[in-house]
């Protein structure tokens, strides 16, 4: 560096530099490599790593396939979850690896099974990756306008503590663009019985059958609205607030299993009382508790929205009761209040029946003459209550069905014990006979 210092005015018009040579300096070839090498191989380092990356991601999404297909192939390996309850279960892990691969599913759809307000629902084929194969699949799918109902079912669905064996198995939800626009799926089990409506309308069920779907569909209830998982694991409380026959369906051994969570509410205790005003008066009128029909839910009692699920429960479990063959003649389904109201009522109509009337479906007195049937029957009484206070919860109502259940195993025991002792009766009886003669002779 040159400094020059001087006292004159406009002194460094006259200023010049000469030439520094400095025979002892860097060679300029030497500087260069120095300054180039390090941004070369920091470049190198990043190309290298990226590439390693994208090599141990392909290799784990692999796996996981691979993972997803041998739990599809090896239902007997602690599988829970079920793709086609007419062939196999696939574990919860391999839910989980489906959940939350990114990529696409390879699935084709095959016939459309139902239609509802928000999505249509399809049985579809889930190839392997590995052959020709397919798994049967359900598959729902919402358009475009709604996305919000997709998404509150999507994570109601993906709440790990909601897993249980009465509430539809979830697979994973995808946004697909299609020729006719963006659409989103929820890929989940499929039951090839469909849902309790279109089963009861089809069947006449015995009076083991009865206790197997109401007992399952009460367990389902009070898994929902409990605030613990079966292994004691902390979980929010959900409320169904759609709770009806065609929103339950129905597996291969004949237990009910909850679906369609698009209306639901998680009874977060961090939601305030204006919260919950804002969800509004939800559900399909003639499964509507009186409180619901009358917007005088109590907000500031989250167990309030509880026991509209248990009202609706009553009337489902009146739908499976009324096709029952141990009430004696059973007539052709009908839904809740039949023919007094009409196929798709309107809240008004259900006021004057419900509100009004304090009307309910009719319980005949046939049906009492069975005594399982009888305490059936106290358990729906008490379940629509008019006062939502009295009612039971589901927790209690599932006991009720386990205790029946127990009671009826007892019997058949016991009938069974009866039975062999009457047989070795008789069997003395012949032996002492043929002793007598015997001795005659």
């Amino acid at each position: 560096m040159f400094m020059c210092s001087c006292h004159e005015d406009e002194c460094n018009l006259k200023f010049a530099l000469q030439e520094l040579r400095n025979p002892g300096g860097p060679d300029t070839t030497i500087v260069a490599l120095a300054s180039l090498l390090p941004p070369v191989v920091i470049a190198v380092a990043v190309i290298s790593i990226f590439y390693c990356y994208r090599i141990h991601r392909k290799i784990k999404l692999d796996k996981k396939w691979e993972s997803n297909q041998k739990c599809i192939k090896h239902p007997n390996m602690e599988c829970s979850i079920m793709l086609d309850d007419d062939r196999s279960d696939i574990s919860s892990t391999c839910a989980n690896n489906l959940n939350h691969n990114t990529e696409l599913l390879p699935i084709e759809l095959d016939t459309l099974v139902g239609k509802g307000r928000f999505a249509e629902v399809y049985k579809a084929k889930l190839k392997q990756n590995t052959s020709d194969q397919f798994e049967t699949v359900a598959v729902k799918i919402f358009p475009y306008e709604e996305y919000a109902s997709w998404k509150m079912e999507k994570e109601i669905f993906s709440d790990i503590n909601l897993k249980h064996e009465n509430v539809l198995q979830f697979l994973t939800a995808e946004e697909r663009k299609t020729d006719i626009g963006k659409q989103y799926w929820l890929i989940t089990a499929f039951h090839s019985k469909g849902n309790l409506q279109e089963y009861l309308t089809r069947h006449i069920i015995s009076w083991e059958d009865l206790l197997l779907l109401g007992g399952s569909l009460a367990r389902g209830v009070a898994h929902l609205h409990s605030d613990h998982t079966p292994c004691g694991r902390p979980k929010t409380p959900i409320v169904h607030r759609d709770l009806k026959s065609s929103n339950i369906l129905v597996k291969n051994d004949l237990t009910c299993c909850l679906c369609d969570f698009g209306l639901s509410l998680w009874l977060d205790p961090s939601l305030s009382v204006d919260d919950l005003a804002n969800s509004g008066q939800v559900g399909t009128a003639r499964y509507m508790a009186p409180e619901v029909l009358e917007s005088r839910i109590n907000l500031e009692n989250m167990e309030s929205f509880k026991q509209t699920d248990v009202y609706s429960m009553a009337l489902v479990l009146w739908e499976i009761t009324s096709r029952c063959n141990a009430v004696g003649e059973v007539k052709d389904y009908e839904p809740p209040f039949g023919t007094k109201v009409r196929e798709h009522p309107c809240v008004e109509s259900m006021k004057d029946n419900v509100l009004r009337d304090r009307g309910r479906p009719e319980i005949s007195n046939s049906w009492l003459n069975h005594q399982g049937i009888q305490l059936v029957c106290e358990t729906i009484t008490e379940c629509w209550d008019h006062d939502p206070e009295a009612r039971l919860t589901a927790q209690c109502v599932a006991e009720r069905f386990n205790e029946l259940e127990n009671l009826d195993r007892i019997s058949e025991r016991s009938c069974s014990e009866e039975k062999n002792t009457r047989r070795l009766y008789r069997k003395h009886k012949q032996v002492k006979y043929a002793l007598q003669i015997l001795c005659l002779k």
